[in-house]
């Protein structure tokens, strides 16, 4: 079983030690920790995962990733348009989670929720949540009232909100407070007491041990944000690695590894804030899951909504498993995971059309 004590990386930067930042996975050093507890009794496995990391490690990368162009700003957050010039239909602002970068949403040419959502006639936007300073105050709630709820009045007309992973839940808390044309979650999560008891633990713990330090400087770095999600599956963090060592280099399979990789190994920090209700509020007391989450003093509520909402939810998610879900009355259930339902093979099959389908039958604005 992997430790979930402080990983190295944060207790190296604890301490004043200096550390070299690895290609990925972040953390390197807890990585190894799993990959060697996960093959102890398979020196075959270990070689092929370790062959699987050299690969990806020195896998070519293009240049860098070119933005969409920003329509409304606040703060460090920006609504990027990937909609077709002079598109008049109605907005549909996809909301991120806040962990992770964004454009896993617009990961490869070929595979762009987005991009595919406008060669459909649809009008997107994605909310880019930016870097943070570090901050004390900024937490889950503010961020809907004082980011997400500001910008959605920045529209001429009520957007649809289309909320992925952690943005599905901020989605709804906005969805409750504002009035937009419709609510889609996918893979977003409610009801926290769905994630596994033991991974729950684990996730507690390691919060216990980075809290000092992510407190005293006012932000929850992306080690200990990657850390919690390892330990969601250890086995398949490590196993995956182990498939790739047989993907073909330079072909389709091995670039949409290395993209995918390199999406879930980047990303800012949270504002401490954020971290903190996140890990103890949502994670360890669940408060959305019972009821106890309010925000602008109104209590959040799936029940409570009073616009066309549906939830997306895949049946093989380790990430945001099935039992967290908020359990709309409109739900479909997919045969995807967390990321595979985005960017996967399947994923126009499973997910992008039935949303565009969705979205198309939506009233038309009054």
């Amino acid at each position: 079983m992997v430790s979930a004590t402080l990983p190295p990386f944060i207790a190296a930067l604890q301490h004043g030690e200096p550390v070299e930042i690895p290609v990925g996975p972040r953390p390197l050093p807890l990585f190894l920790d799993m990959l060697h507890a996960e093959t102890a009794s398979s020196p075959e496995r270990r070689a092929a995962a370790l062959a699987g990391l050299r690969a990806y490690q020195q896998a070519p990368r293009g240049g860098g990733r070119k933005h969409a162009p920003a329509r409304f700003r606040k703060g460090t957050a920006r609504v990027r348009d990937y909609a077709h010039r002079g598109a008049t239909g109605r907005p549909v602002l996809v909301v991120p989670s806040l962990i992770n970068p964004p454009h896993v949403l617009d990961l490869l040419p070929d595979r762009s929720l987005l991009r595919w959502l406008t060669e459909q006639g649809h009008r997107p936007f994605l909310l880019d949540w930016g870097t943070p300073r570090p901050d004390k105050t900024l937490d889950i709630d503010a961020h809907v009232e004082r980011i997400l709820l500001p910008l959605i009045a920045k529209f001429s007309q009520p957007p649809v909100l289309v909320g992925y992973c952690l943005g599905g839940t901020m989605a709804l808390a906005a969805a409750a407070l504002t009035k937009v044309a419709g609510l889609a979650m996918v893979a977003a999560p409610w009801r926290f007491t769905g994630l596994r008891a033991a991974a729950r633990t684990d996730i507690a713990q390691l919060w216990n041990s980075a809290r000092p330090f992510c407190e005293r400087i006012g932000l929850v770095p992306m080690e200990v944000l990657q850390s919690g999600f390892w330990r969601l599956d250890p086995a398949r963090t490590i196993s995956k690695y182990e498939d790739f060592a047989r993907v073909e280099p330079g072909s389709a399979a091995f670039h949409l590894f290395v993209a995918m990789e390199d999406w879930a190994n980047a990303g800012a920090p949270l504002p401490f804030a954020a971290g903190k209700q996140l890990f103890e509020d949502f994670i360890a007391r669940d408060c959305p899951g019972t009821g106890a989450w309010s925000l602008s003093g109104r209590n959040i509520s799936p029940t409570a909504l009073d616009c066309p909402a549906i939830d997306f939810v895949s049946r093989n998610d380790r990430i945001v498993p099935a039992a967290t879900a908020a359990n709309l009355a409109d739900r479909r259930d997919l045969g995807a995971g967390h990321v595979g339902m985005i960017v996967g093979s399947n994923a126009q099959t499973q997910l992008w059309k039935p949303l565009s389908d969705w979205l198309n039958a939506l009233p038309e604005p009054r």
